[in-house]
């Protein structure tokens, strides 16, 4: 009897055993909700009216709101994604040039349920100009170029694919009659390390005869009274040119509205042929499809 009421025993122990382990254990996550009210602003730096995309620095101050929400996973629209539980950030876009981007941001609510919103941008970022070129053009603040009226090459023309004045080179103090040998070029450094550009033409620009038109004028080739006075934002690049390094600092800025570096040529972007502390040598494409070149020097 004794070994039967023990073999029972265990019987009935085993069952109870298994029973036990066939349930599982409940989980409750409490009630789940979706995030509400998501908003997204994204407020590019710099951005007026007169420079829609931004001053050139990239940097966009980007906020996410919402009810119910624990984190907030956010889609920059330039390949890169991050997970933000405050829902700000300052972001800096590195791509050069004016591009658009398209930020997306999933709130992340309890259980992962999630509520997306986006929202498109243009953002201008300006090209990093070499710390050499920075350095050499302004000084480190501001300076006065003036035309190197002294130097053989001053001014002077070649074919579109060359790189020197081999059609025509001026020769020292040999252009006084055209008037831009008191003009004045300031270029300036600006906070965000970029360079603007301010010519005081005395009230009159040389002008070339196909660009004349180009500038609102008509006529010969010649002196016209033209309106170039005013801070210009310099938009800086890398050489379109087939230029070398050989022959070239491979930089080229263009300038906006008239274009102008002292001669009215029709082109307004120059290529940075040589540059030192107190000399520059440039080079233009102008409206005759012709390559022209200026030689600059600081003002005394």
């Amino acid at each position: 009897m004794i070994h039967k009421f023990i073999k029972h025993s265990l019987v009935a122990m085993s069952l109870v055993i298994g029973i036990s382990s066939c349930e599982k254990t409940e989980y409750s996550f409490g009630n789940i909700t979706s995030p509400s009210n998501l908003t997204l602003t994204a407020v590019v730096a710099g951005a007026d009216a007169a420079n829609p995309n931004g001053n050139g620095s990239g940097a966009v101050t980007i906020t996410a709101t919402a009810s119910n929400v624990l984190n907030y996973k956010v889609d920059f629209g330039d390949g890169k994604v991050q997970m933000l539980p405050s829902g700000n950030i300052q972001y800096k876009y590195s791509m050069p040039g004016v591009n658009e981007f398209t930020i997306s941001v999933n709130a992340v609510g309890t259980a992962g349920v999630v509520s997306t919103i986006s929202k498109k941008i243009k953002v201008f970022v300006a090209f990093e100009i070499p710390a050499a070129i920075l350095q050499n053009l302004t000084g480190g603040s501001s300076k006065i170029w003036i035309c190197d009226k002294g130097a053989d090459g001053h001014f002077g023309v070649g074919p579109s694919d060359g790189f020197s004045p081999s059609y025509y080179a001026a020769g020292p103090d040999s252009r006084a009659a055209d008037g831009f040998y008191d003009d004045e070029v300031k270029f300036a450094k600006t906070a965000n390390n970029q360079i603007t550009l301010d010519l005081d033409n005395k009230g009159g620009t040389f002008i070339l005869g196909a660009a004349v038109s180009f500038y609102g004028q008509t006529g010969p080739e010649g002196q016209y009274p033209l309106s170039t006075k005013g801070v210009k934002n310099l938009a800086f690049m890398d050489a379109t040119s087939a230029s070398t390094p050989a022959i070239s600092t491979r930089i080229q800025f263009s300038v906006p509205g008239n274009g102008l570096v002292c001669i009215g040529l029709g082109g307004t972007t120059y290529e940075i042929l040589s540059l030192t502390a107190t000399t520059m040598n440039l080079r233009t494409i102008g409206k005759d499809g012709l390559s022209w070149y200026q030689k600059l020097k600081v003002k005394p």
